[in-house]
């Protein structure tokens, strides 16, 4: 019997592929109920670290024996301590996350979307640990890179296997979850950065202007990428049809809610765009497009393979979001009773406008926990 270290990557193949897994977690109770790991197939306890520092008697009671077990803390350190001791006690199995909760939350997993019409392909990044989905669009030697997410290596890496270079990295709006990875990116790789102007009005960089009626091309073969102006997240906010095919809806349109418009404090300004959007622009666009959010808030709303996607019409008749009659009950709902912000969203708005520079430790601790960019992920 030994003590094994599992990774991020490890866990995400996992929970992708819904093997039973158990987890200890050892934060602290307040933490666990704000955030923890999620799977079809997973099943979690919390027993903080400090119950369990005269022995894990107690513990073992409540672990079935036999099937393999994760010992999951902050940062390793507690985890890999308790996890020692189960297996001192008898027990096989037994493993402890590396680097924590925050190689969780930092995870990104590559899945394929599918082919684009004229040749290429369209890559989703999900960022398991935090909800947060990225896309690449590869054709001819070239690729775009939407909502970037802050770890920029693995983009710059992937668009390396691939033989492409990044060409551009757009922004569906201003993020005030997670820090955009962008502008990085595009000063790492040369490539162009767009943002909706609307949104950069505070910004302190270059940009260029995320504009209907300026079409970005990808390739040799031309994939388009049409900006689609869709305010009510932000005032900004911008949808991407790409190839005639797919939907990318930033924060404005999930699988199974939609997106909440007060993280600038602006709801009840922004709601009424926020119907218009989903109820009339969205509506007058083919109801064949493959819908590609920024966000999901559970797991079930990741399919077969780990991604998240689902046809307009579809949503259409499923999801609560769309299908409020009322005006009056549509902005009551999506003003009152909503999940609580993000953690460090202020933060993590005047890191994105370039207003302030937090360290890489800084940045990792405003983006722990999860998205919250839903109406409906309470």
């Amino acid at each position: 019997m030994e003590l094994k270290a599992m990774t991020a990557k490890e866990l995400t193949r996992i929970v992708l592929a819904k093997e039973e897994i158990f987890i200890l977690d050892v934060r602290n109770e307040t933490d666990f109920n704000d955030w923890k790991v999620e799977g079809d197939s997973v099943d979690v306890i919390n027993i903080p670290y400090f119950d369990l520092l005269d022995g894990v008697d107690d513990a073992l009671d409540k672990i079935p024996d036999g099937k393999k077990l994760l010992v999951v803390c902050a940062k390793e350190g507690s985890s890999k301590f308790v996890a020692e001791q189960i297996v001192e006690a008898g027990r096989s199995n037994v493993h402890y996350l590396e680097g924590g909760m925050k190689s969780w939350s930092e995870h990104l997993e590559p899945v394929k979307i599918g082919e684009l019409k004229d040749g290429g392909y369209l890559y989703q990044f999900v960022r398991i640990g935090k909800g947060c989905l990225s896309y690449m669009v590869v054709s001819g030697g070239e690729a775009a890179v939407i909502d970037t997410l802050r770890m920029t290596e693995v983009f710059e890496q992937f668009a390396k296997e691939q033989g492409a270079q990044i060409k551009h990295t757009l922004d569906t709006h201003l993020h005030a979850d997670h820090i955009s990875g962008g502008r990085k990116l595009a000063e790492q790789t040369g490539a162009t950065y767009w943002l909706p102007p609307k949104d950069a009005t505070e910004v302190t960089f270059n940009y260029e202007k995320l504009e209907e009626g300026r079409d970005i091309t990808v390739g040799s073969i031309t994939i388009r990428i049409q900006p689609i102006y869709s305010p009510g997240h932000t005032i900004g906010s911008t949808s991407f049809i790409v190839d005639d095919q797919y939907l990318l809806t930033g924060d404005i349109l999930f699988i199974e809610s939609i997106g909440r418009p007060d993280l600038a404090g602006l709801a009840e300004d922004w709601v009424s765009d926020l119907r218009d959007t989903l109820y009339k622009r969205y509506t007058g666009l083919s109801q064949d497009l493959i819908v590609l959010p920024a966000h999901f808030g559970k797991v079930t709303e990741l399919s077969e393979g780990g991604r998240v996607m689902g046809k307009l019409s579809d949503l259409y008749q499923k999801n609560p979001g769309l299908n409020i009659r009322e005006e009056d009950e549509f902005r009551r709902i999506v003003t009152e009773n909503l999940p609580p912000q993000p953690n460090a969203y202020q933060e993590i708005r005047q890191t994105n406008m370039g207003r302030i520079t937090p360290n890489e430790d800084e940045q990792r601790e405003m983006e722990i926990g999860p998205n919250r960019c839903a109406v409906h992920d309470h």
